[in-house]
């Protein structure tokens, strides 16, 4: 092949931030500095119910933006889109269906939370199973975010020394530690806030973006009908294979759980959701989030089939101008808004804003779950607000020199979307299961919740660990739907040894596999892993809650149990009310008070008497 004009294409590499870019960049950095500064020394952070709760004061909007900007990390933003280039949207299917994850975390999971005055969600588990319940989910929480969390901002990072030269490393350390700052001397407040600017800079330059892009290849309409022509577009594939890819049950059923998991029982959500103080205040900022999710999603979406129908007949991948299918996306941005002044710059913002908001809320989740769950818990530790405070803060940077340095091994991973999914399934099936069967089954007992829990994450772990070593190890490969580049003279590329493309029909989202055709369980779809992840707690815990005697009904109560189950509990105690405001101990399964709770019925305003 014969390169002759590949720069009018590909204006990337070395040098291409300017001035402008640089000036836009750092501007992002300094403001999310500042509001970390301005409430860490003015936001009366000296309490622990302050600094994760931001004392239950929470404004609804902005805990919503909040949740929307940190679901959408770095990563994200540069996968979705490479997701639509590389395997078309089949993808997105799980979309629309976010409404319903919404209502399932809204009726079944927040009305417990709230009534039973929860702020660390794992302390559900310990109320009603017991404190190894929770320690189990606990610990697949903290191990499952120190996976995840070094991916999240070195992507952006690898996105920023593509167009600047800098050494990513380098990059890495500087971004993690405004993170750190702002994390440590903010808390939730600054958490939130910043979540708010950088949400506001993500959607901005996405929609930039996704113009330009449209305008390079003439409107949307032939966006469409270029993406339709190249086989991008595909929402009900019902294939049943469970080895495909990407299907509509899959990545339905997937998605669902997924994200119910991730947003109504991971404490970096929980932690927000009841910052606000009413089941009102709570559901609401949950659609609101849903809306925001559909937004910024379905723009990201749409930028990766405008992305293939900018390349519809000279694909960069094929012809080894970009080497890996997540650096797409900056190629594609400098192609189309890059001889915009300062757009390089708003581009990587973003990118960094969605990688930014996402760390900030585990890192301050985390700290308090470390704290609160095993720190204070040490024989003879003395727990006050000073010493919480410090804790907390060193539990922070701590997280943030291992994000730096697990950066180092972060750069041999494959496709972004897919390990981060992967990963995320481990633990999300267990989580899911163990709180619908302490929630939804008032019989299930702690020995059902501890065998179900146990095999669903050995399971899935196995299924993780063994795909991922099929993975490396070139048995299991995903084929990119076909592409061409026998249209690359219009960039001023000649390609003097074109090669045909393979045929549209022959495409199909079953992987490829080199050992042997045989079923095993490890080459499933890894978006089931969750969805069996999930089956299995009340799989096993059912069976065995009955087989070593269910639970006392009448020692849960109801206060236990989600509202849409209270009609499988005996009539005696649907009626039985206790009066507002009465403070109840809790007490778990080995007979320990766990705490103090103020009972505040649904309609009435918590925390106010």
């Amino acid at each position: 092949m014969n390169f002759s004009a590949v720069d009018s294409l590909l204006p990337i590499g070395t040098g291409q931030f300017q001035v402008l870019d640089y000036v836009v960049f750092i501007a992002m950095l300094a403001i999310s500095m500042a509001v970390g500064i301005y409430f860490g020394f003015f936001g009366n952070n000296n309490s622990t119910e302050e600094y994760l709760l931001g004392g239950r004061r929470m404004k609804t909007i902005p805990i919503a933006i909040s949740l929307i900007a940190s679901q959408i990390s770095g990563a994200t933003i540069l996968a979705i889109p490479a997701e639509m280039y590389g395997y078309g949207t089949q993808y997105a299917i799980m979309v629309p269906f976010m409404i319903f994850t919404v209502f399932v975390i809204n009726y079944i999971f927040v009305p417990v939370f709230y009534k039973n005055n929860i702020y660390n969600c794992y302390e559900y588990l310990e109320m009603r199973f017991s404190r190894r319940i929770r320690n189990i989910i606990t610990i697949s929480f903290i191990a499952s975010a120190y996976v995840l969390l070094p991916i999240i901002l070195f992507i952006p990072a690898i996105a920023l020394a593509q167009v600047t030269g800098m050494n990513v490393h380098l990059i890495n350390t500087i971004a993690c530690s405004v993170c750190v700052i702002y994390t440590m001397l903010g808390g939730i407040k600054a958490v939130v806030w910043t979540d708010v600017i950088q949400g506001s800079i993500m959607v901005g330059a996405s929609l930039v973006i996704l113009i330009c892009g449209i305008r390079e290849v003439g409107s949307a309409s032939e966006v469409i009908d270029r993406a339709i022509d190249g086989g991008r577009i595909e929402f009900f594939n019902m294939d049943l294979d469970l080895t495909a890819r990407a299907t509509f049950p899959n990545m339905v059923l997937g998605g669902i759980c997924l994200w119910t998991s991730y947003i109504g029982l991971n404490q970096s959500c929980v932690q927000r959701i009841v910052a606000l103080k009413s089941v009102k205040h709570a559901k609401n900022s949950l659609w609101i989030f849903c809306f925001g999710y559909y937004i910024i999603v379905g723009i990201n979406c749409f930028i990766g089939i405008t992305m293939f129908a900018r390349y519809y007949e000279c694909d960069p991948l094929k012809l080894g101008i970009v080497d890996k299918l997540d650096k797409m996306v900056p190629y594609f941005v400098q192609d189309t808004v890059g001889n915009l002044s300062g757009m390089t710059g708003v581009f990587i913002s973003c990118v960094f804003s969605a990688g930014l908001s996402t760390m900030s809320a585990n890192f301050n989740s985390i700290s308090g779950v470390i704290y609160q769950d095993y720190i204070r818990k040490i024989p003879g530790f003395q727990d006050t607000e000073k010493r919480a405070n410090i804790w907390m803060r060193m539990i922070v940077v701590l997280s943030g020199v291992f994000c730096v340095l697990s950066g180092f091994i972060v750069d041999k991973f494959g496709s972004l979307l897919e390990i981060i999914m992967t990963i995320s399934t481990v633990s999300s099936g267990a989580t899911l299961g163990v709180y619908c069967l302490g929630m939804l089954n008032p019989w299930a007992n702690e020995h059902g919740a501890f065998w179900g829990t146990m095999s669903s994450i050995v399971f899935t772990g196995y299924l993780c660990v063994r795909s991922k070593i099929a993975v490396l190890a070139g048995q299991i490969t995903y084929p990119l739907l076909p592409t061409k580049v026998d249209g690359c003279d219009v960039f001023g590329i000649n390609v003097t040894d074109p090669f045909t493309p393979e045929s549209l029909n022959s495409s199909s989202s079953s992987p490829i596999f080199t050992d042997d055709d045989s079923f095993a369980l490890h080459k499933i779809s890894f978006v089931w892993f969750a969805v069996f992840g999930f089956l299995m707690v009340p799989l096993v815990g059912i069976p065995i809650s009955l087989l070593t005697g269910s639970n006392d009904v009448y020692k849960t109560g109801k206060r236990l149990i989600s509202p849409v189950a209270h009609w499988l509990l005996p009539e005696d105690i649907r009626n039985k009310e206790p009066p507002l405001n009465t403070e109840i101990p809790i007490i778990n399964k080995e007979g320990n008070q766990v705490k103090e709770t103020t009972w505040v019925w649904e309609g009435a305003e918590k925390g106010e008497k």
